[in-house]
Order: structure tokens, then C-alpha cells, then sequence
């Protein structure tokens, strides 16, 4: 039985891998999962400078799932090359460092300095507010998610995943845009977009008013823009959103993702990505699929 799959030229042991914000660098969570096992980590966003993020209250529990709007707080690239990826460099899963900016500039300060570092691939992630655009995040224009995946590029030594945005018309002309810039995967689906009132105080749950929805109620959503984006594009797809159990995760692949994410399903369940790991496995025990690779795109109609 083959478990591997490969993206841009990268081969992991399995499809499993961690949903950056949801995972730290895998320090928290090394005594409850063997980090072994995971095909990949996908490490916190990490910006040119620390970032304190927002105030508090930025987290509250919602029906089927979560509200985050941490605002990416990281200790910089500076502390996190020092730190976080000698830790991961004791396990043999891949690294991912999730890298995120305020300006183009951002980005390319962090990605050259990034250069030259033992780690596998970088995520950018293109959901943070751009600044020069009047905070609309860059994901969520074509033509800058456009620009800032060329620019990048031009600057990357390792292969580069464009994180994607769901807050968009077309997640098939976002997905177009990225790989016509030269992007080697793109990853799906951010966080959602979400408030809750706190009716009896007549107040928001979070001080930033809105944050990001994740959970098992995105799921329906993003297995239909993985499905989109794969259909639209011939770079590999790495699905995520609301991922629970082995189940879902195979869902993801059938709708044309090589690879996949679990994020909000680790605060529930520590052990969930192991679990997964096991779970594909079982599954392709009991219908006989002998390469996951068979898998992927397979759903018809």
C-alpha cells in the first residue's frame, strides 16, 4: 500500500498535514502526535517583524465550528529560524513555514530570508490585509494575488503553495490567477469570514467585531471549491476546511486534493491527525486501493 504523494517535486509519507494557526510548530503538540507519522507540518504564519496580533477577546465558540481573530500574532522570522525549525528538523515530516505580510515587501523580506533555510516549501498566505490596497486582503483580487505570487516567486528557492481565500465570486479565476504566476500548489480554503453578538450584553464576541470562521460547518463549502479549483487548474490542490476524522479528509481527496489540512479539529482532538493518518490507511484496506493516488479526483457523477 503507497501513501505517498508528491507536490512540486516534494514527496510526502502520507497526505496529512497540519492547518497553519492550528498547530504552533508542532512543539505543543509533539507529546500527543507522532510528528513522525504526518506527511507535513505547516507551521504558524510567520511575518518580517512580530506581529502582537489582536486584542482580546479573539476567540469564541460557534454552532459547528469557530471564530478566530487572532490577527496572526508570531514571534518574527528571526526567532522563528532560530527556534521552531531545529525543532521540526528532529522529525522526518516535511516543513512547510506559513508566511504572511503586510506589504509585498513583507513577503519577500521573510521568503529571502527564508532562502536558505532547511525547510520544504513555504505557504503564503494571501488573506492578510494589504495595507497599500486599503486592507482588502491580497487574496481576494485576481490581479493581486497575481502580482504578489509572481513577486514572491521571484525571490523563492523552495516551491511556493498560495494560500487562497473563500471570500470571492470565482475561487476558480483566483486559483488560474495564482498558477499563472508561476504558483506551485495552491491550498483551500481559508477561513470564512464571521461575526457573533453577544445578545445579552448587546456586544460583539470579538474585540476585532469579525474573525474567521473554521469548523465542520465549512466543510460542504470548501469541498466544493477544492473541487472547483482542482477542475480549473493542473497544480496540486491541498484541501482544508472543517476536516474532522479520516472521512472527511478523504472526501477532500476525492474532489481533486492531493494533499490535506486539519486545523480547528486539533483543539477538539490533539491526536486527530494521527488518527486520520490510520484512518486513510483502513480505508484503503477495505476497498483495495492500493496507491492514494488512486484517489485523487476520483469522485463522478
Amino acid at each position: 500500500m503507497n501513501t505517498k504523494v508528491t507536490i512540486a517535486g516534494v514527496t510526502l509519507q502520507n497526505p496529512v498535514m497540519t492547518a497553519s494557526g492550528t498547530f504552533g510548530s508542532g512543539m505543543e503538540y509533539s507529546e500527543f502526535v507522532d510528528l513522525n507519522r504526518l506527511g507535513a507540518v505547516v507551521t504558524k504564519g510567520v511575518a518580517n517583524v512580530p506581529w502582537p496580533g489582536n486584542p482580546t477577546p479573539r476567540v469564541a465558540e460557534v454552532y459547528g465550528g469557530m471564530l478566530n481573530a487572532i490577527g496572526l500574532q508570531n514571534p518574527g522570522i528571526d526567532v522563528f529560524m532560530e527556534r521552531d525549525i531545529p525543532f521540526l528538523r528532529q522529525y522526518q515530516t516535511k516543513i512547510i513555514v506559513n508566511v504572511c505580510g503586510k506589504t509585498v515587501e513583507d513577503y519577500i523580506e521573510v521568503v529571502e530570508k527564508l532562502s536558505d533555510a532547511d525547510i520544504d516549501m513555504m505557504e503564503i498566505n494571501v488573506s492578510c490585509p494589504n495595507v497599500k490596497e486599503g486592507a482588502i486582503a491580497f487574496g481576494q483580487k485576481a490581479d493581486a494575488l497575481f502580482h504578489i505570487t509572481s513577486e514572491v516567486k521571484k525571490h523563492a528557492r523552495q516551491p511556493i503553495i498560495m494560500k487562497l481565500s473563500p471570500n470571492v465570486t470565482d475561487i476558480a479565476e483566483m486559483a488560474r490567477a495564482a498558477e499563472d504566476a508561476g504558483a506551485d500548489a495552491i491550498s483551500l480554503i481559508n477561513t470564512i469570514t464571521g461575526m457573533k453578538i453577544d445578545i445579552h450584553k448587546k456586544s460583539f464576541a470579538l474585540a476585532n467585531k469579525t474573525g474567521g470562521m473554521s469548523g465542520p460547518a465549512i466543510k460542504p463549502i470548501a469541498v466544493r471549491m477544492v473541487y472547483q479549483a482542482a477542475a480549473a487548474v493542473k497544480i496540486p490542490v491541498i484541501g482544508m476546511g472543517g476536516i474532522s476524522n479520516a472521512e472527511d479528509a478523504i472526501e477532500f481527496l476525492l474532489a481533486g486534493a492531493t494533499a490535506v489540512s486539519v486545523g480547528a479539529a486539533n483543539f477538539i482532538n490533539p491526536y486527530v491527525t494521527e488518527e486520520i493518518v490510520r484512518g486513510i490507511e483502513a480505508y484503503m484496506a477495505e476497498y483495495h486501493v492500493e496507491d492514494v493516488r488512486e484517489l485523487i479526483g476520483a469522485v463522478h457523477g
